[in-house]
């Protein structure tokens, strides 16, 4: 190596030195840290950002929720890919934005697998398959056997709701109609609230949705649940098994993490990761999450990175064979 070649490369490792003790500096100096949520306020990723937010105020400072909706997700995340990668602008990474929309969007404006770096793994939530109460006594369906079999009966005469073109919701729902071999016609809404609120107006017959979601109205007995759709039965809904229990390997979880930009250095990355981790395993964080039926995940950056590219690898395939598309 020539002495020009090693020059640059001093230079670079002592600019990097640099970049990284000011980036720590800024931390420790009591700058508050973005925290970009990339959907509205009130969900359950909002409200468990949020939760997180408080528990790590005595070991990162202040953590201040920028919620950025829009674009299924893809506003808000391509906002922290771009930010500086300094420790002070992290966000939230999601099934959608991180698994499905890559694959779902003609044009996405931020690479999930390459602008972007993990911190940990936050939540993950089983879905679940409910169907109107109402309609579920009146069509005698008190399982999920009872409803493949009424749609094979009755071809065609089934609908199910979704938030959306290529949501969770509507890619659930075609792998069990493709799994179960029958027909039901999905209607999308603009979001996943008004889809629920179309299956309790009896408007749609079934729905996919997020178990934190579906507990209130599934509690009240508004809605029956039929099948959760994660690898393994909820303790939250005791009786209702998984729908791997008919289909093999049937399994599609919501889960979100904690992200930066891509170039964010190490030893910040490991910084907090320690801090949220220490966050998530807290008993007052696995009590409040529990509340909303959702399931504290910690995780090294380095699992949450391939978990990432495990799910997106999945829903490549999920997306591909429902010919959900956005332009």
């Amino acid at each position: 190596m020539n002495r020009r070649n090693l020059i640059l490369l001093a230079s670079a490792a002592a600019a990097a030195t640099v970049f990284s003790s000011s980036a720590a500096w800024a931390q420790d100096a009591g700058q508050p840290i973005r925290l970009i949520v990339p959907y509205a306020p009130g969900g359950p990723i909002d409200v468990t950002a949020r939760a997180l937010a408080e528990r790590v105020r005595d070991s990162l400072g202040t953590v201040i929720i920028d919620n950025k909706g829009g674009a299924g997700g893809n506003i808000g995340a391509d906002a922290i890919a771009k930010a500086a990668p300094d420790g002070l602008t992290i966000g939230i990474a999601a099934t959608a934005t991180h698994a499905v929309n890559p694959w779902l969007y003609a044009r996405m404006p931020y690479d999930a697998g390459k602008d972007f770096a993990g911190i940990t793994q936050m939540v993950r939530v089983p879905n679940v398959l409910v169907i109107n109460a109402a309609k579920a006594e009146q069509l005698k369906i008190n399982t999920l056997a009872d409803l493949i079999a009424y749609a094979k009966a009755n071809p065609a005469k089934l609908n199910y709701g979704s938030g959306g073109n290529g949501s969770a919701g509507h890619l659930a729902g075609e792998m069990f109609k493709q799994r179960a071999g029958i027909y039901a016609l999905h209607i999308p809404y603009r979001g996943a609230n008004p889809a629920q609120l179309a299956l309790l107006a009896g408007e749609v017959d079934f729905n996919i949705d997020n178990l934190a979601a579906a507990a209130p109205n599934i509690r009240a007995g508004k809605l029956k649940a039929l099948a959760v759709t994660s690898l393994d039965a909820s303790a939250s809904l005791p009786g209702v098994p998984p729908l791997s229990a008919t289909f093999k390997g049937f399994s599609i979880d919501t889960w979100w993490g904690l992200v930066a930009p891509a170039a964010t250095p190490k030893p910040i990355i490991d910084k907090l990761n320690k801090a949220f981790v220490a966050a998530l395993n807290a008993p007052e964080t696995k009590t409040r999450f529990g509340a909303l039926l959702a399931e504290p995940v910690a995780t090294t950056p380095q699992q949450f990175d391939s978990f990432m590219a495990s799910e997106r690898a999945k829903y490549q395939q999920v997306v591909k064979a429902s010919g959900a598309k956005v332009d």
